[in-house]
């Protein structure tokens, strides 16, 4: 499971998104960006970013630690803008804490270019857990000490919103035209050969282990939270083999012109 601490002091809201996280410290000294189970989708934002962080974690990417923050409401008393005061009533309990990357900017393609290689790893992950929000305007990449870091995985695996077309959602094809590292003709089918092998069953249960059972428990049509674990994990496994085959848009006449973007505190 994730490392579990308390949060000891909220120090400010970032509003850079629309989820409206917040930055606190906490009873280990960490500082954490906190994505709140009172924001926007709620808890399924927060199953996303712990299912697609952690497997991420564990195909090489660079993506921040996790890990579950206990929040007391009452550090949020003094905070004066009453749409935060009421996102922290209203998520007591156990949130989500991402290190935060002191010293990170925001991907800039003018100024970072980015091997096929690893750009044909990076779009072929995001094609796995279809992730809608790594566009050339919202790249959702970070750049500290020259490497790239993969941020904000709340906006993936849209079948979970909806579980009866969940199999026809995770068969569809993944339009990656407006991704952010379109422009570096991403070598999607080297990255398939070395990344799709590794998505085992084993491995997906071993990442869906780390979803906190308060995150699942309740989900309409799911007896338990190892159901809705292994619910979670029957798309990713099926759609490894084949997704490479299925993205479109890494042509050079879709690349798209890039947009600058802002230091960490990302949605």
């Amino acid at each position: 499971m994730l490392k579990e601490v308390t949060a000891t002091r909220y120090i400010t809201p970032l509003r850079e998104g629309g989820s409206l996280p917040g930055l606190v410290e906490a009873d280990d000294l960490g500082t954490y960006v906190l994505k709140f189970t009172g924001a926007g989708q709620g808890r399924k934002t927060l199953v996303a970013e712990v299912l697609c962080g952690e497997l991420a974690r564990r195909l090489g990417f660079r993506v921040p630690r996790l890990v579950t923050v206990d929040l007391d409401p009452v550090l949020g008393l003094g905070e004066p803008d009453p749409e935060v005061q009421e996102l922290l009533r209203s998520s007591g309990g156990a949130n989500l804490g991402m290190d935060f990357l002191s010293g990170a900017l925001g991907f800039d393609p003018l100024a970072f270019p980015v091997s096929r290689a690893e750009a044909g790893r990076i779009v072929w992950f995001d094609a796995l857990i279809n992730n809608v929000d790594r566009s050339w305007r919202n790249p959702n990449l970070l750049v500290r000490r020259g490497d790239l870091w993969l941020i904000d995985h709340g906006a993936t695996m849209i079948w979970h919103h909806n579980w009866p077309g969940a199999e026809t959602s995770a068969a569809r094809p993944y339009d990656a035209s407006d991704h952010a590292l379109a422009r570096f003709a991403p070598d999607v089918a080297s990255a398939a050969a070395d990344l799709a092998p590794r998505v085992t069953a084993d491995l997906l249960a071993e990442v869906t282990a780390e979803i906190p059972d308060a995150w699942l428990r309740g989900e309409p049509g799911f007896g338990t939270p190892d159901e809705l674990r292994q619910a979670y994990a029957r798309p990713l496994l099926s759609r490894a083999a084949t997704v490479h085959e299925r993205i479109t848009g890494t042509e050079p006449a879709a690349r798209r012109p890039a947009a600058r973007t802002t230091p960490e505190g990302k949605k």
